[in-house]
């Protein structure tokens, strides 16, 4: 057969032949051979191709060009025709996986995206049930009643008994002042007292001496008039017998003088009767329906008693209620004024939080509802309950030391806050003892809405108290009563015994005096 033969019959054998770029390779590798290849060496070669590259890419048109030299010889062929299979093959495998890849990508954002929603609805019921029935912050502080101990007079510090962190009784001693000044002015009323009580006393007695001193002027005044009776009677019988000169006329003059006399000591006598009236009159003024104990000038003297009697018992600082010992400034030595701070106290067992909502979310606070709380010291292991006992009248910004300007120009809104007060559980405290300025987690249930925004006008009971300094009081009218009862002269004998023994100290102390000036008369 010859070359243009063998031409014409490999085109038709080999229509599915691999691509292009092989059959030329082939060619330049193996050169034409003088001897011709056989229809049957070239059927199967060009069989082969076509059975393999059909499968993996799309039929291409072969070009006599390149199918010439495959068919050129049946040992040249057959490589040429089974070198690009694998390539063929293994680029299948790119062109099937990314379409998988994308079906399954979908098939992930399909879950991903119905599950997101199947959240979102899941949230928004739980929301519409149990979340929008409360309102809760994290901007929430434990406050409680910080007590000041300050001095009510002034003095030097000589003892402190409490410092810092201690648990103080109310009642309990905590800073001593120095009482000397306050010794010496209370024995000064108490000596005050006692000249007063005595000389009201006189008042009293002075009464019973005014009313024998009328009686006396009474007496005179009587005697005078019947001096003034008699003299008249003398002047009557002898003043006929002047005429008839049974009488001579100086004895006549004697007996007029009389009766001028006896009319003159009739004016004194009761001139001297309306004075000792008089006098009774204005000394019962001071004493009339009054008791002695009860006497303005007793009274006067028994305060000035009771106002030193204070100021020496102000000298000792008491505690007022019960807590806990806190930002102790004074010290030991240091002269302090009336109203100095010194130290505070903190009562932990009456702690409060006061927790502050914006004002989106006061629209559903009410009076009383309950509130869960947890603090940052204990963590979530220890929850508190309480009720709102109260909404503040104005936002923090308003009670600020210095409020915001808002009616400047460059105004920017700010969300406001409200305090919002809430009582906590007694017994909880107890068990967990908080701190003041502590952090808080309040949640409140809103749910009922029925309670009042703002507290009502009803008078409540008083929120703190004392009766620390009541004692003071109760010692000084004990004081007072046994001053006047001392004074008020029952035993006049009793009062005037004591008086050597009071005497005593005073003489006991005069050598001292003197051996203390003995060396400066000496130098």
């Amino acid at each position: 057969m010859s070359l243009a033969e063998e031409e014409r019959i490999a085109p038709a054998g080999t229509s599915l032949s691999p691509a292009p770029g092989a059959a030329p390779a082939a060619a330049r590798s193996a050169p034409a051979a003088p001897t011709a290849a056989t229809p049957a060496a070239a059927t199967p070669s060009a069989a082969t191709a076509a059975a393999i590259a059909p499968a993996a890419v799309t039929p291409a048109t072969a070009t006599p060009a390149a199918a010439t030299p495959a068919a050129a010889t049946p040992a040249a062929a057959t490589p040429a025709a089974a070198a690009p299979a694998a390539p063929a093959v293994a680029q299948a495998t790119p062109t099937v996986t990314p379409r998988k890849a994308r079906a399954k990508r979908r098939i992930a954002l399909a879950a991903v995206a119905i599950s997101v929603l199947l959240a979102g609805a899941a949230y928004g019921i739980y929301y519409a049930l149990f979340l929008s029935h409360y309102e809760s912050t994290d901007n929430a502080y434990v406050q409680g009643n910080v007590v000041q101990v300050t001095p009510q007079v002034a003095g030097t510090v000589v003892s402190i008994n409490a410092d810092d962190t201690d648990f103080v009784k109310a009642g309990q001693l905590l800073v001593k002042l120095d009482p000397a000044d306050a010794q010496v002015a209370l024995e000064q009323a108490e000596a005050q007292l006692a000249q007063t009580v005595r000389e009201v006393r006189i008042m009293f007695v002075n009464n019973g001496t005014l009313k024998a001193q009328i009686a006396a002027r009474e007496a005179d005044l009587a005697r005078a008039r019947s001096d003034v009776i008699r003299a008249q009677d003398d002047v009557t019988r002898r003043a006929p017998l002047v005429r008839t000169g049974a009488v001579g006329q100086e004895e006549f003059n004697h007996v007029n003088a009389q009766l001028a006399a006896a009319k003159s000591a009739l004016a004194a006598a009761e001139s001297a009767t309306e004075a000792a009236r008089e006098q009774l009159a204005s000394n019962q003024s001071l004493t009339e329906n009054i008791s002695v104990e009860q006497h303005p000038n007793v009274l006067r003297a028994a305060a000035r008693v009771r106002e030193a009697f204070l100021a020496l018992r102000r000298a000792e600082l008491v505690a007022p209620v019960d807590g806990y010992v806190a930002r102790r400034s004074v010290q030991l030595g240091q002269r302090v004024q009336a109203g100095a701070p010194l130290l505070s106290i903190v009562a932990l067992s009456e702690v409060w939080v006061d927790a502050n909502f914006k004002e989106g979310q006061l629209r559903n606070l009410r009076i009383g509802q309950p509130a869960e709380l947890e603090a940052d010291v204990y963590g979530k292991k220890v929850t508190y309950h309480g009720t709102i006992e109260g909404l503040g009248a104005g936002t923090g910004a308003a009670f600020a030391l210095l409020p915001a300007q808002n009616a400047t120009g460059n105004w920017i809104k700010v969300v406001q806050r409200v305090p919002v007060r809430i009582a906590l559980d007694a017994k909880e405290v107890a068990a967990h003892p908080l701190r003041v300025g502590l952090s808080m987690d309040v949640r409140v249930d809103v749910g009922n809405t029925g309670g009042r925004v703002l507290a009502d006008s009803a008078q409540r009971p008083a929120r703190a108290q004392t009766s620390v300094f009541d004692r003071g009081n109760e010692q000084a009218d004990a004081e007072v009563r046994k001053i006047i009862a001392a004074n008020l002269g029952r035993r006049i004998g009793a009062d005037s015994r004591p008086a050597p023994a009071a005497r005593a100290p005073a003489l006991a102390a005069a050598p001292t005096l003197a051996q203390t000036s003995a060396p400066i008369a000496t130098r």
